[in-house]
């Protein structure tokens, strides 16, 4: 299952955004503003730590972002992501230009919209762990609507049932050791690309059975991204149990279910583990991050 702070990473991933500063409110909790050039709109949404505050803690943030009483400190030379436009049609390039800020472009259209021209919308998205009752959520609306601040609050209780009814499109198949620097990776990518996936870190919690809901997940995904790297060569348990059960698949339903990645192995190696293996176009982990989640959204998509 996903949590609330992978959803506050991954939703909004077709708009701009620059992350900012309440100087009157705690500098622990990260704020955006987002910009979606399509719709010429502008909104905010906030990532709130910890899973104990209460109410009052939620009051006094939409009270720090009244419109045209907040002071947001908006600076063009800190972070700002901007979103992948290869999984946007129609969405040519977004620039940061600093010192003039963000542009954007689309196809056919020979100019640019700037940061400037896009009204600021009074919606704030609250992400947090911490849990409100449907009354202190009621609360919490009504506040922001005397403060003209319209509020969408996304507590853990949003993250669970949102999983719960996400159906993934992509099975990521790999060695536990390879889990950090590139299973989370292409698990979170894709996700920000609205592209859904069953990963072990989102999809299972204490108690489930690991055997059941993995194929259940091998079952139900449209495809299979297999990392193929020297770890997962060598792993004659539950990463080659995986594999056989991904092959079995194919062979039943005569379709392309598996998308290789490989990473730092060689032909040989490949051929050695499986023939059939080499008979699979793949995509490799040298290309680059970017590279690889285009091609791989591609496929699934």
């Amino acid at each position: 299952m996903a949590t609330i702070r992978e959803y506050f990473d991954a939703d909004f991933s077709y708009t701009a955004r620059l992350h900012v500063k309440l100087p009157d409110y705690r500098s622990d909790v990260e704020v955006t503003l987002l910009y979606d050039f399509a719709a010429f709109i502008a909104f905010v949404a906030c990532y709130v730590p910890g899973d104990q505050y209460p109410l009052q803690e939620f009051l006094q943030l939409i009270e720090a972002m009244q419109p045209g009483k907040s002071q947001v400190t908006v600076n063009f030379n800190d972070k700002v992501t901007l979103p992948d436009t290869r999984a946007f049609p129609g969405l040519l390039e977004v620039r940061n230009t600093n010192p003039f800020g963000l542009r954007a472009k689309f196809y056919g259209d020979p100019e640019w919209i700037c940061t400037d021209e896009i009204q600021t919308s009074t919606r704030v998205f609250i992400y947090t762990e911490s849990r409100l009752t449907d009354n202190q959520i009621s609360q919490l609306k009504q506040r922001g609507r005397d403060l003209e601040v319209r509020v969408q609050f996304r507590s853990i209780d949003h993250a669970e049932e949102r999983s719960r009814n996400e159906k993934p499109l992509a099975f990521i198949c790999h060695d536990s050791r390879d889990k950090v620097d590139i299973a989370r990776p292409i698990a979170l990518g894709l996700s920000k690309m609205l592209c859904p996936v069953w990963y072990d870190e989102y999809s299972l919690k204490v108690g489930d059975s690991l055997r059941k809901n993995i194929e259940k997940g091998l079952k139900e995904c449209k495809k299979c991204v297999l990392i193929i790297s020297q770890n997962f060569l060598n792993n004659s348990g539950w990463s080659k149990t995986e594999f056989d059960s991904v092959f079995t698949r194919q062979i039943l339903e005569g379709s392309d279910v598996v998308l290789p990645v490989w990473c730092g192995v060689t032909k040989q190696q490949v051929y050695d583990y499986s023939p059939s293996l080499l008979d699979r176009v793949a995509v490799s982990w040298d290309e680059g991050i970017d590279d690889v989640l285009r091609k791989l959204y591609r496929a699934i998509e």
